[in-house]
């Protein structure tokens, strides 16, 4: 493996900027490049971690003069990055050192490697940019941290480094890089005194320069390489007007063979890096939308590639977390899954998001929990074969598995209801841990039948469910994160854009900041509330609950009165609509009491302990505030979470933040549930 050294890191918001140095073998130096890792992926940097994400990036090359610093630095780009979920590679402009030879001059020798590889002494030994580039530094980048694998990158760049990034996309034949696009690049270096200079000193003539000429290689290409080529070019730069840029030759090639160039000329910009940071969001948005795209065409293409002939129409061998008794460890045991029936989907369990829900019945809160079972019912999964009559889904498709099951029923006057969501058709055998004829599928290696849970149980390499149950969604969506759409995030958005209706410019109050009360706000925040109140006794959640749109910020253990007191005090007469999210029957009492008078409503979400009870005086109702609950925020399971999903996919509903921990293998579940009860985690997820 390729030895590296961390120089130095820096927090930057919520990700983490470094600076890396490592022997290089193309240029026989030591080189730096900084690095911008998103807050998502920072298990990624854990020499240690196992089975890393692909992370997308996209590579910075700088111009003349400059260093690996100097974007990092300036360009204001990092808020951008951590906000698409993308990496940035800074790497240097050229070799550096004491036996690098260099020349009294800016636009030659060291700061100015123009990306190519030098074939003229005394540059050969050390000037060669262009493999650095685009073999070298990838290969270490997706060695160590998994960064930009599978073609997973793409590249920018600003004067010189334009130029490098046009010419290295266009040269590409591999299709290497997903996107490209430069700030005022130097375009058509063969015409201009720049490129006159370092072509002749690193390639021996202009004429070998072609080859690393932008302008040129579209017209030799002959064809659209790419669906888009972004250019930002400053009218006011000095080096346009001075004849060293020539956007308009790259244009008019562009044209000739059909490939679409989009040049933004933006008045009264020059060519420094106030003008990169201004537009330099609107390049990270083009390359991460080409990005995700990207990754969604791995993702399907890995999923296709699963062949299950092998266990179809047989009972099917594999490891599952059994909850033998409450308030006990799972315990990793081999069991049997039975061939789906009638109705039935069986499938392979991609990855499960530990929910309270699961803790709650575990530690015997749950007056339905039944054991010996297996838990789970957050998960992403892949079908792996169906029983008689299944029509929704085939093998091969994404699902995820929704303890709200949707019949869809002509006759299922729920179902047909705009009203609910509570389809009853399973729920009689569901809460006895059953499969619908009344079965378990499940078998323990004595042959001992285990329950089924929440028509569920995911903590299992393979499960079966009622195809009611299973909510078909893209592929284009891990199934990693695809998983938290199957209960806390869709019961927190779905309470209010579907239970409540949240309105534009009301106020809200969230009282519980765990995954489901993130959702919560998250959910107001894009309704348009114009105050979110958040309540907890844990103000180190205060800051993620800011990020999602918080406005103020509540420990109730600090109070010396009734937080609801207090709420009405900050809002004069209430806020317009609040949820418990906590399962605590007192706080829900709070988030009534709190909910404005006259036309408050207050939602609850949390699951309360078995035989706990609601309380409060009916004054509270007759003085207009509504009471009311949610289960699985009222979507409908097989029709919505689909469209969730979609919404995902398209970047308009972000939930990369609620994945705080992940493990891999079934096997490491209990150390998801230790994780949870540690108080410093939304969501883990095991990948199995």
């Amino acid at each position: 493996m390729t030895s590296y050294k961390i120089i130095s890191t820096n927090r930057v918001g919520s990700g983490n900027y470094m600076r890396i140095s490592h022997d290089s073998t193309s240029t026989q130096t030591s080189m730096t490049f900084g690095l911008f890792v998103p807050s998502r992926f920072t298990a990624n940097m854990d020499e240690n971690a196992i089975n890393k994400e692909n992370v997308p990036v996209i590579y910075w090359l700088s111009g003349l003069t400059c260093d690996d610093t100097n974007f990092a630095m300036k360009a204001g780009a990092f808020a951008h990055a951590e906000r698409e979920r993308v990496a940035l590679v800074m790497p240097d402009t050229s070799p550096r050192g004491e036996d690098v030879p260099n020349v009294d001059s800016y636009d030659l020798g060291v700061g100015a490697g123009f990306y190519v590889n030098a074939t003229q002494e005394p540059y050969t030994k050390h000037y060669q940019m262009y493999t650095y580039v685009t073999e070298e530094l990838p290969a270490l980048l997706e060695e160590q941290f998994s960064i930009g694998k599978q073609g997973l990158r793409s590249i920018s760049g600003h004067s010189m480094g334009g130029h490098g990034a046009l010419t290295i996309a266009l040269k590409d034949t591999n299709k290497s890089w997903v996107s490209v696009s430069a700030f005022s690049p130097i375009c058509n270096p063969t015409k201009c005194p720049w490129g006159d200079k370092a072509f002749k000193a690193y390639l021996g003539s202009v004429d070998a320069g072609l080859a690393h000429d932008a302008t040129a290689l579209l017209s030799e290409n002959g064809a659209t390489v790419y669906d888009e080529i972004l250019i930002e070019q400053g009218a006011d730069d000095n080096f346009l007007s001075g004849g060293q840029l020539l956007p308009e030759n790259l244009v008019e090639a562009a044209k000739s063979v059909g490939q679409k160039v989009t040049m933004n000329m933006r008045d009264g910009y020059d060519h420094s890096y106030y003008f990169i940071a201004s537009f330099i969001g609107d390049h990270i948005s083009f390359h991460a939308k080409r990005l995700r795209s990207k990754y969604a065409e791995i993702l399907v293409e890995s999923s296709s590639s699963l062949d299950f002939s092998a266990t179809t129409g047989k009972t099917i061998t594999c490891q599952a977390m059994v909850a033998r008794a409450p308030k006990q460890p799972l315990t990793l045991e081999t069991i049997t899954v039975g061939v789906p029936q009638k109705g039935e989907v069986r499938v392979k369990v991609m990855a499960n998001a530990l929910c309270h829900t699961d803790i709650y019945t575990l530690d015997g809160h749950d007056p339905e929990g039944l054991f010996p079972s297996i838990l789970g019912h957050e998960a992403g999964c892949i079908v792996e074969s169906v029983g008689e009559g299944v029509t929704s889904v085939k093998p091969g498709d994404h699902v995820i598995p929704c303890y709200t099951p949707q019949c869809a029923a002509p006759g299922c006057i729920f179902c047909q209801s705009p009203k609910t969501n509570l389809c009853p058709v399973i729920r009689g055998t569901q809460g006895k841990g059953l499969m619908p004829d009344g079965t378990s599928r499940f078998k323990d290696k004595d042959g001992n039948p285990i329950y089924h849970f929440m028509g569920c149980s995911t903590m299992a390499e393979y499960t079966v469910l009622a195809e009611i149950s299973c909510a078909k969604i893209s592929k284009e969506l891990p199934l990693q994160k695809a998983c938290l759409f199957g209960c806390g995030v869709s019961t927190g958005l779905g309470a209010v854009w579907n239970t409540c209706e949240v309105e534009p410019n009301s106020s809200v109050a969230v009282f519980g900041l765990g995954a489901v009360g993130l959702a919560v706000i998250q959910g107001a925040k894009m309704a348009g509330a114009g105050r979110i109140i958040v309540v907890d006794i844990n103000p180190d959640k205060f800051p993620a609950a800011v990020a999602l749109g918080a406005t103020d910020c509540v420990d109730s253990s600090k109070l010396d009165k009734p937080v609801q007191n207090h709420i009405v005090e900050m809002t004069q007469w209430g806020a317009d609509y609040t949820f418990d999210c906590t399962g605590n029957t007192n706080v829900m009492r709070s988030a009534l009491e709190c909910s404005h008078r006259g036309w408050g409503t207050s939602c609850i979400i949390g699951v309360a302990a078995s035989g706990h009870e609601i309380s409060t005086r009916p004054f509270q109702l007759v003085t207009g505030r509504t009471w009311k609950g949610t289960a699985f925020g009222g979507f409908k399971s097989r029709r919505d979470v689909p469209l969730l999903v979609e919404r995902c996919v398209a970047g308009k509903l972000p939930i990369d933040h609620f994945i705080t921990h992940t493990l891999d293998g079934v096997e490491k579940t209990n150390d998801a549930i230790e994780t949870l009860h540690g108080g410093k985690c939304l969501r883990a997820v095991v990948r199995y």
